[in-house]
């Protein structure tokens, strides 16, 4: 992300996705603005916003397609057209989806980037982010970034990285099937009022995520509980077994993780809720587990939150009393 940016000078200005991972919006509130960059965000789903968002002074497009937590898809294709119009750079960070399931630059982006720790590595064992460019001039213009400013990876990492990269298109394959099953089971569930997965026809976007990832919608499913709380999320995120409560994703373990507490923190929770991270929003990262496991656990820690829920009775006073 540090170096995409850095092909941008102060007064110049980034539209981007308002549901944006809180690490990028950490960057790019507290850190580039700082610097004198200054950054729009707009609900990319609908290309037209990106249209009427954009200004004279816009150099960069920042995607997440799909975004991370709510998994919003956003069509690449038709942006790419919105950002040559108006001669700015389309980046799009494809962690999510993986270069097996969706490739940004054949779909029109200039940059595509990374986190190499997550699906590319695969293994929950190293730190490496990834850029990659269309053309040989933006790719000279990075390495002479990185370069400079020292952000670059260690020859362990890489090889690493490369070890991941081996097994990518097998462990994509099975988290996409097992996400699949666990999406479709979690919208059985009267405890859960929302799911977020491209894969389902529910999905707001799933036309066009059929459309750019045509061999799957990758390992990341999202839920939100019917009772929309902090506490309720926290009961459930801890009630798991197979599933292991951390920030990270895309490795061989299923992990889950309440982004308005963990990954999306930092981002005020007036403009988190408005991009649709509730406060009852958990994200699971799907392994490389038997499906019908994963789906035994989710059910029992969701069994355990409804149990919860009915030992508490309200009184005709409004006091809480224990059933």
């Amino acid at each position: 992300i540090d170096a995409v940016v850095k092909l941008l000078s102060a007064g110049d200005q980034i539209v981007a996705i308002d549901d944006i991972y809180g690490g990028a919006f950490r960057l790019f509130e507290h850190v580039y603005r700082r610097l004198g960059i200054d950054i729009l965000y707009c609900d990319t789903t609908d290309a037209n916003n990106v249209a009427k968002t954009i200004t004279d002074k816009t150099k960069l497009i920042w995607l997440e397609s799909p975004s991370n937590p709510t998994l919003k898809v956003s069509d690449i294709a038709a942006i790419s057209q919105i950002a040559k119009a108006n001669n700015c750079l389309l980046c799009v960070d494809n962690t999510f989806a993986s270069p097996i399931l969706q490739r940004p630059i054949e779909l029109g982006a200039d940059i595509v980037v990374h986190s190499g720790t997550k699906y590319l590595g695969g293994h929950s064992d190293l730190i490496a982010g990834i850029a990659v460019a269309k053309t040989p001039e933006i790719a000279k213009e990075l390495k002479f970034i990185q370069n400079a400013s020292g952000g670059i990876l260690g020859p362990f990492d890489c090889f690493l990285t490369i070890r991941g990269i081996e097994t990518l298109p097998l462990r994509i394959e099975r988290t996409s099937k097992s996400a699949l099953e666990v999406a479709k089971f979690l919208e059985t569930r009267p405890e859960v009022a929302r799911v977020y997965y491209p894969g389902l026809e529910s999905h707001p976007n799933y036309a066009v995520a059929q459309r750019q990832q045509p061999d799957g919608a990758g390992g990341i499913v999202a839920l939100v509980l019917t009772e929309d709380t902090i506490e309720a999320a926290t009961k459930l995120v801890t009630s798991t077994k197979y599933f292991k409560l951390a920030e990270s994703l895309g490795g061989a373990k299923s992990l889950l993780c309440h982004p308005a507490t963990m990954t999306h923190k930092s981002i005020p929770a007036p403009t988190r809720q408005a991009s649709g991270v509730a406060d009852g929003l958990v994200r699971l990262s799907v392994g490389l587990e038997d499906a019908e496991d994963l789906i035994a656990d989710l059910a029992q820690a969701l069994d355990q939150l409804a149990a919860a829920k009915e030992a508490h009775v309200v009184t005709k006073e409004g006091e809480l009393a224990v059933a």
